[in-house]
């Protein structure tokens, strides 16, 4: 349930209207209060004591003309504001793929401004029903008003800083180093201080379970499902992680033998969706930023400087793994393993992260060469002789590309060179294993 209430959360994150609601609900609520302390005389325009008065003090046909004033220009500039933020997600989608369109729909900060310009629009909107003239008995919210003053000030202020973030945000070296930090954070959450218990050699094969929905699984309640087997007594092995495409009636997992409501309980602790989620997806980060590199070394765009600076992140993001513990897939309740479900292992890390970036470099000398220098120092840090061997595989055909690829002797001389100054540093590394 709690995964499920995650998976819930995060897919409001990427609800571009339901900020924006709040600011305009919070606007008008704010307005509301406004006229009401007038109305109560608890605050407002006193003429009997102007000295004491602050804010607006004219007259009714005055505050109209403000307050329609206010309300025609941010209504105005919200529309600008939006047109502003489709066209920097359509250069998003087309320089550096449709699936980094996320992390600019899940800006709050773009959501804030968008709310900022309706709230106003909302909260001048409210006031200026309240304002009477002469003829339907004068009524003028002097403290509203001056609030609409204030709030008009502050879209101008929010206006000048949205065009500031929109010409940052999409600079190619600030999408990446926003994926890069989601990528550390999943880094950090989703890898272990000290090493996980050992699943069994062999996963039972026995009672398929297969739940009713399907989809792209997006979180898996680990926790419940391994205390649902350690109270049946099973061992659950799963199929699937978050990130695979599940199939309608495709049996995700098998028991050891078989209980009535296993179809009920899997089908609870595992959340659909119709898109893939970074909630547990270790991946997802890696497969965006490779999709950046990917979109760089095409025809079209020829940016080999890109695919080297996601080269230079993707290498970061192995040295902060290299002192960690991947999961193994195995839950355990008092010494016994009572699930295991497939998860991501360094192999299949390093296979999603160099795997397209080299197949797509097509003779790229720098992003070749760039991709070596990365694997050098991911391995003088780490010190695990099985993590040393697949990066020493990359390293192996990033070369064997080179030579299939690179015309250029100088060129391949050079890569050749950086592959031995790889193999020095796997070999000293591999010295200090313990």
């Amino acid at each position: 349930m709690r995964a499920r209430i995650r998976a819930w959360i995060e897919f409001l994150g990427d609800q571009f209207w339901l900020r924006p609601a709040l600011v305009v609900l919070a606007c008008i609520g704010l307005a509301q209060a406004a006229v009401w302390l007038e109305t109560a005389h608890i605050a407002g325009y006193d003429p009997s004591s102007p000295d004491a008065n602050w804010g607006w003090a004219g007259g009714a046909e005055g505050a109209r003309a403000l307050l329609s004033a206010v309300a025609s220009s941010t209504i105005g500039v919200a529309g600008t504001t939006f047109s502003i933020t489709i066209a920097a997600l359509t250069l998003a989608s087309n320089q550096m793929g449709p699936r980094l369109l996320r992390n600019f729909v899940r800006d709050a900060r773009n959501q804030l401004v968008l709310g900022i310009f309706l709230g106003t629009f909302a909260y001048a909107l409210m006031v200026l029903r309240t304002v009477r003239t002469v003829e339907e008995d004068t009524f003028v919210p002097h403290l509203a008003v001056s609030g609409a003053v204030l709030l008009a000030l502050v879209s101008l202020g929010t206006l000048v800083w949205f065009v500031h973030h929109v010409a940052i945000s999409i600079n190619v070296e600030t999408v990446v180093d926003a994926v890069h930090r989601d990528l550390c954070a999943a880094v950090e959450a989703r890898t272990r201080d000290e090493a996980d218990v050992q699943p069994p050699a062999t996963a039972p094969n026995g009672a398929p379970v297969a739940p009713a929905a399907g989809g792209y699984l997006q979180a898996v309640d680990t926790e419940s499902l391994a205390n649902w087997a350690h109270e049946r007594r099973v061992v659950l092995a799963l199929r699937v992680r978050p990130g695979d495409f599940v199939p309608r009636g495709f049996p995700v997992a098998f028991l050891s033998a078989g209980v009535e409501d296993a179809a009920e309980a899997v089908a609870r602790s595992l959340t659909f969706g119709r898109r893939p989620a970074a909630l547990q997806d270790l991946e997802y980060s890696v497969r965006q930023l490779v999709e950046i590199a990917v979109r760089a070394l095409s025809p079209g765009i020829n940016d080999p400087m890109t695919a080297g600076s996601v080269l230079d992140h993707l290498g970061d993001a192995l040295c902060r793994i290299a002192p960690r513990h991947l999961p193994t897939g195995a839950v355990a309740r008092e010494g016994r393993v009572v699930l295991v479900h497939p998860v991501t292992d360094y192999d299949g890390l390093c296979d999603a992260m160099f795997h397209m970036i080299r197949q797509n470099a097509a003779g790229s000398v720098h992003v070749l060469a760039r991709m070596l220098d990365v694997l050098a120092r991911a391995a003088e840090v780490e010190r695990l002789t099985s993590r040393l061997s697949e990066l020493g595989r990359h390293a192996d055909l990033v070369l064997a590309a080179a030579r299939r690829d690179v015309a250029d002797p100088n060129d391949l001389a050079d890569l050749e060179e950086r592959h031995a100054r790889f193999v020095q540093v796997r070999t000293g590394a591999g010295r200090s294993v313990v």
